[in-house]
């Protein structure tokens, strides 16, 4: 789509790849999951010549939402998470802390400005430029953003290159997981390019063919190999508190 750049953004202390939508004629953007490095992201949005209007977030463990309240407060973006990862956001400090990680003030964000439930579109202006896909199973509330005209879909830890995201975190399921990458991510056209949450882009079509982890049939032992996909093994202590 000519009048839109899209840039990918390798951020924070687990490596997230935060994406920048940005409108070359309005000057606007949408970024996706801002997983720190605030000043990069600024840095990033001031060379592409657009302001961040919103942010939106595929989940909320805290490599994926590190640097939202900074980048909230220095553009005055609105906040998108869905409904059902909310207890995930409002425990950001308690899942840092796994980690060693302590927050200041500032990194500490308010509560999502937008509560999403899925196939809400997302909008620059008044043009509607993505769908919201509601995708659970990483985390209850996982979603994926799909921008047809740009043939791009962000998975976050749903669907990785040869990979999925990990299912032994808090309210995680792999069947439920597996379920989503078929009916929503599955059914996109072969052709459109896959942005996930950490690693390499890979395209919808390459992961049907590829990807061990989600079949049409499913051996039962593959659910035991999927509790160790990517992720950071220090966040499992938090699950029984949760």
């Amino acid at each position: 789509m000519a009048d839109y750049n899209v840039s990918v953004n390798v951020v924070g202390p687990l490596d997230c790849n935060c994406v920048i939508v940005g409108n070359k004629q309005t000057g606007e953007a949408v970024v996706v999951d801002p997983g720190g490095d605030v000043q990069l992201i600024l840095d990033e949005a001031e060379r592409m010549n657009v302001q961040i209007k919103k942010i939106y977030h595929t989940h909320a463990h805290f490599d994926h939402f590190l640097a939202t309240a900074q980048l909230q407060s220095a553009t005055g973006a609105t906040t998108h998470l869905h409904q059902q990862d909310q207890f995930l956001w409002e425990r950001l400090e308690d899942q840092c802390r796994l980690i060693g990680l302590i927050l200041s003030s500032d990194q500490i964000p308010s509560p999502p400005d937008t509560l999403l439930l899925g196939q809400e579109p997302i909008t620059l202006g008044t043009t509607q430029i993505g769908t919201v896909l509601h995708t659970p199973g990483h985390s209850p509330g996982s979603s994926s953003y799909y921008f047809p005209e740009l043939g791009i879909v962000c998975t976050g830890d749903t669907l990785f290159r040869d990979s999925i995201g990990r299912t032994d975190l808090w309210k995680a399921s792999f069947t439920t997981l597996q379920e989503s990458v078929l009916s929503k991510l599955y059914t996109l056209p072969d052709d459109v390019k896959v942005i996930p949450g950490h690693g390499p882009a890979t395209t919808v079509g390459r992961e049907k063919k590829y990807n061990m982890f989600v079949r049409d049939v499913v051996d039962k032992g593959v659910s035991k190999l999927a509790e160790g996909c990517a992720g950071c093994e220090a966040l499992k202590g938090l699950e029984a508190r949760l």
